[in-house]
């Protein structure tokens, strides 16, 4: 069976955290494991930290301030993160960003809880990962400064034009593809669009319990997405590249126990 990580799981303060115990073993059945799971506040993510210490080399976690709460970003917040950071569960700044789609945080205030989080990326010498919604413009003029000092570099759940691909994959960045690619609704665009990424450049993940594959069948009793599909995308996105699946499923393994510099415990 080939391995999986699951590059961002929203486990805490979601539709999932009730069954965790059980959501974390039916994904090591199916091979995906470890998880990341996505610390989106700093509360958030210290109970992230506190939960993969109970799931040793299962879970891992990020640590950060999402846009949609970049509004409560203060002196203090950048040092709680930087305590955070230190927890060895912790394999990524994040998730941080930004995002003019809903408008959560007032803009400027988004670009300073951005900028502090990337300096602090920095400073530590940690990946980050990040998030992306209708602000393109700015947030690549903002990357584009950040960017070379940057160990590493993955905007997850991407969705965006061929255009904006090439311009992150232009500025070495990993782009995470999730099950929105399975929607012959809405992921028709980004199914044209992952056969030119870079195999290098591609991780994979669910962004459970959101985005639930639509091509699944059977569908799923419930509209859940769980970490325990990622094969089913995984197999998706290959065919879409004509990919042996499994080969596929390397190359995404290697690539994500290289960027969260896991390889040296998952090898």
């Amino acid at each position: 069976m080939p391995s999986y990580i699951d590059v961002a799981v929203n486990l805490l303060s979601s539709a999932l955290e009730p069954d965790t115990a059980s959501i974390i073993q039916a994904a090591a059945n199916q091979g995906v494991s470890p998880l990341i799971v996505i610390g989106s506040d700093l509360a958030e993510s210290a109970a992230a930290i506190a939960l993969c210490q109970q799931y040793p080399r299962r879970l891992y976690c990020t640590a950060g301030v999402h846009p949609h709460h970049a509004s409560g970003w203060n002196i203090d917040s950048r040092t709680q993160q930087a305590k955070l950071c230190q927890a060895p569960q912790v394999v990524a700044v994040g998730e941080c960003g930004l995002d003019y789609n809903r408008d959560f945080s007032p803009r400027p205030i988004q670009r300073q809880a951005f900028i502090a989080q990337l300096e602090l990326a920095i400073t530590l010498q940690i990946p980050v990962l990040m998030h992306e919604r209708d602000a393109h413009e700015d947030f690549i003029a903002i990357l584009r400064e950040y960017r070379p000092q940057l160990t590493g570099a993955l905007l997850h759940c991407f969705t965006g034009t061929h255009t904006q691909m090439e311009a992150y994959i232009d500025l070495d960045l990993h782009l995470g593809i999730t099950g929105w690619v399975c929607d012959e609704r809405r992921g028709q665009s980004l199914a044209q669009l992952v056969p030119y990424i870079p195999q290098n450049r591609i991780l994979i993940e669910t962004d459970s319990p959101f985005l639930l594959p639509r091509s699944m069948r059977p569908k799923p009793k419930s509209s859940k997405n769980k970490p325990e599909y990622l094969p089913y995308i995984a197999n998706y996105i290959a065919d879409l590249r004509g990919e042996n699946a499994d080969e596929f499923a390397e190359h995404c393994y290697q690539n994500s126990l290289t960027f969260f510099k896991l390889d040296h415990i998952h090898a």
